[in-house]
């Protein structure tokens, strides 16, 4: 009899330290008293709302991550001016750029697509710091070409452009690259498939002048990525992203009082 006291004591302090052990146990015996079938149901419905938000989560990171379209090239490629027709339509007097600019681009389509367009500066002491700085948020790269002296800078371009292809994130990402074969109002100007022709055997110059140089300062041609097929001549199809030649002229064949020549770079830009 001298025991009970100390025992109810203890059930006492069991029941105080433990408060939820009782809805515990009767939602053990609940799940115990349900139909299998139920449970599996159960299971599967959580399962499907995991996957689902981890999914979502997903596109919308990515959606956030490549929102950007870039205008990259040479200096007096005409990116800044493209640029302004682009946002509004207008001829816009323009200088070298030494810093970018960005706006909210509306792309001409059904879905009614916005991206920020990023126009990066041209100029070799900058380019290098402002692709690093925006090539992640890249969904598209439209690289400006001068048509009209394009013979002379097919070096500088070609070098720009695997300077470009080259990189790891770019190359991983794999942003739709949109060459613009800009001023195409002067009669000089080059048509967008000798500017490829020409791109292709410049650049497969480049990769093997590259990958010797490499070789002889480690040993290894791997330090960086290889552009195209190993083995076989360079060409822009070979690359994993979506690659796309076209003419175009943001001055436009009446000057400054015309509207520009932008229909098929607006076009592409539609369907990113």
């Amino acid at each position: 009899m001298a025991t009970e006291p100390g025992i109810n004591m203890e059930a006492k302090i069991d029941a105080r330290e433990n408060p939820f052990e009782p809805y515990l146990d009767a939602l053990k015996k609940v799940l115990e008293d349900q139909d299998p079938i139920f449970m599996i149901g159960i299971v599967v419905s959580l399962a499907v709302v995991v996957i689902t938000v981890v999914f979502l989560k997903y596109l919308l990171s990515r959606k956030t991550v490549q929102s950007a379209v870039l205008l990259v090239g040479l200096c007096d490629s005409g990116k800044t001016l493209l640029f302004s027709r682009l946002l509004s339509g207008k001829f816009k007097k323009t200088q070298t750029s030494i810093t970018d600019s960005s706006a909210p681009y509306k792309a001409k389509n059904e879905r009614g697509s916005s991206w920020i367009l990023i126009d990066l500066p041209g100029h070799d002491s900058l380019r290098p710091q402002y692709v690093e700085k925006f090539k992640s948020a890249a969904r598209a790269m439209v690289f400006v070409v001068d048509s009209a002296i394009f013979q002379k800078e097919v070096r500088d371009v070609a070098e720009f452009l695997y300077f470009l292809l080259t990189d790891s994130v770019v190359s991983r990402n794999v942003p739709s690259l949109i060459v613009a074969c800009n001023k195409q109002d002067i009669t000089m100007a080059k048509s967008a498939k000798l500017i490829r022709q020409q791109l292709e055997k410049e650049m497969n110059t480049l990769r093997v002048t590259r990958s010797a140089a490499l070789s002889a300062q480690d040993g290894s041609a791997g330090a960086s990525v290889h552009l195209g097929k190993k083995g076989k001549d360079f060409e822009f199809s070979q690359l994993p992203m979506k690659v796309e030649f076209l003419e175009c002229s943001a001055r436009g064949s009446k000057g400054e009082d015309g509207e520009a020549d932008i229909a098929s770079l607006e076009k592409s830009l539609a369907l990113l």
